[in-house]
């Protein structure tokens, strides 16, 4: 049993991590909250003073921000139905005996390990080209028009891109969570004569909730702030303009800083109620 003192010599050991911590996380945090109440230029003279809530109100009032925003959802809301639906096909799949089980597992988890960029120019450049890549051959091979992935179909193609580099992590922590499943349940339902499709619905797909909670949780996460397939392939035109690239054009190309720190201030929020909306919703599954 830890005494008090042996408490008290963990928390001094553990002050300065917190410290540096909480002070990696609040610094940005502040100075981002002081630059959005100003009007700072850095190539049109600097710090031009304080403009109050301006910045917020050109930022919210602007007519790129809601369809940004909508964006934003969109691909979130794509990618997670992909990845968890096809995810827990997958995993289910990999979870059976097969020859080469080994080298298939981990042929399915290496997408996740290629940057963002990498995958989003292999995508463009191999798969969605409308004259030499694949998809315009196959488009070809069947007598039918090929498609302008990035222009016709150009959200939907963000989240297939997306999709395809965010399935691994889905499938492995989906894979994890059904090797836990006790394997006498469903020897015991077929036994009692139920369907595969019952079992699924009544045994397989109820164990998994927690491992689906997690996915979802760390995916949107990370969704949220996608940035890097999108300046890669359609540089934002085309409808696929999420709030992180409209930040970046408010920063970088119009080099108003203030205007872009008062749009960070937008996404934290933006975050901030998506990740409370999904706690009071699927987070329920994490208490269980």
């Amino acid at each position: 049993m830890a005494t008090k003192a042996s408490r008290s010599a963990a928390r001094l050991m553990m002050a300065p991590a917190v410290v540096l911590l909480l002070g990696w996380m609040l610094v940005p945090l502040i100075m981002t909250l002081i630059f959005s109440f100003k009007k700072y230029l850095p190539l049109r003279g600097g710090d031009l003073g304080w403009v109050g809530f301006d910045n917020y109100v050109r930022f919210v009032t602007s007519s790129a921000f809601w369809p940004a925003v909508q964006a934003t959802l969109m691909i979130v809301g794509g990618v997670l139905a992909i990845t968890v639906i096809f995810g827990v096909l997958l995993a289910m799949l990999l979870d059976q005996p097969m020859w080469g089980q080994g080298v298939v597992r981990i042929l399915v988890i290496a997408p996740f390990f290629v940057m963002p960029t990498v995958s989003a120019l292999v995508w463009k450049n191999m798969f969605m080209d409308p004259v030499n890549g694949v998809f315009a051959h196959l488009w070809k091979a069947f007598g039918a028009e090929p498609i302008q992935w990035l222009t016709q179909a150009s959200l939907p193609s963000i989240i297939i891109i997306v999709a395809w580099q965010w399935l691994p992590f889905a499938t492995l922590i989906l894979l994890t969570a059904i090797q836990s499943l006790d394997g006498e349940q469903l020897e015991a339902a077929e036994m009692d004569g139920a369907p595969p499709l019952k079992r699924f619905w009544y045994i397989v797909l109820p164990h998994l909730g927690r491992a689906i909670t997690v996915v979802v949780l760390i995916q949107t996460i990370f969704l949220l702030g996608i940035f890097a397939e999108i300046f890669v392939t359609t540089q934002g035109s085309f409808g696929t303009k999420t709030l992180t690239y409209l930040i970046f054009q408010r920063v970088l190309e119009s080099q108003n800083v203030g205007l872009g720190s008062a749009g960070g201030v937008y996404a934290i929020i933006l975050a901030n109620i998506v990740a409370i909306f999904l706690m009071r919703i699927v987070g329920k599954n994490l208490d269980a």
